[in-house]
């Protein structure tokens, strides 16, 4: 098969099968925001949750990348391949709500309700919140980007092919995120300065998050 067939044969598949995608994706959402442990209402560990199905056009985009890396994807193994057709987003207002967050996510694949379809992913550059990860046993990857979040890729049972991408950053990662998605996604910019200002941005994020964190911290002290 040669590849616009293969590509073509991989959209159709994905178009056929979106509504369990979709169905999952729903499932996960209505867990964080009704899961009641991250949503008390004197001090609701959430802020906000998002989510989205792959568009038909992003997807060609993406497969098209894919064979250009020489990963050669049709309807026979796109579910294998792609994770992200389905994604949540989880927002939290400052970094100490996480550990919570995690917790709740383990949870749940314990219960056996998610499974895991690889171990979490941790981006973050920041030396100082590799730590916070690590004393969750989580091992931080840092990519050139500054791009910070953590990614689960769940499942709804061990031997299932969808695939729910879940986000969770803070609301100033968030905001460093749709910046860069605005000048990278689907290609990156060429635009030095634009290169190192996102840069610049991810350290005022980064500083962000640990100020939100100190302030609670004292807020709660008193």
């Amino acid at each position: 098969m040669n590849r616009e067939a293969a590509i073509e044969s991989a959209l159709s598949k994905y178009s056929k099968e979106r509504y369990v995608f979709e169905r999952f994706q729903n499932a996960v959402v209505d867990y964080f925001r009704t899961e009641p442990s991250l949503n008390s209402l004197e001090s609701p560990e959430i802020h906000s949750i998002k989510s989205r199905l792959k568009d038909v056009g992003h997807l060609r985009d993406k497969l098209n990348r894919k064979w250009d890396d020489g990963v050669h994807i049709d309807g026979e193994n796109i579910f294998s391949h792609i994770t992200d057709l389905a994604g949540v987003r989880v927002l939290h207002l400052y970094q100490d709500q996480f550990p919570l967050i995690h917790q709740s996510i383990l949870n749940q694949v314990k219960l056996g309700d998610w499974h895991f379809h690889e171990s979490p992913k941790v981006y973050s550059w920041d030396p100082e919140a590799h730590e916070f990860f690590r004393a969750l046993n989580l091992t931080p990857e840092i990519k050139p980007s500054y791009y910070t979040s953590i990614h689960y890729v769940l499942k709804p049972r061990s031997d299932a092919e969808v695939c729910c991408e879940v986000q969770v950053r803070t609301l100033f990662e968030e905001i460093w995120g749709e910046v860069d998605h605005k000048l990278n996604y689907p290609h990156p910019t060429e635009n030095i300065a634009c290169k190192e200002q996102i840069r610049v941005l991810s350290k005022l994020v980064s500083t962000g998050t640990r100020l939100a964190d100190s302030i609670f911290r004292t807020h709660n002290a008193s």
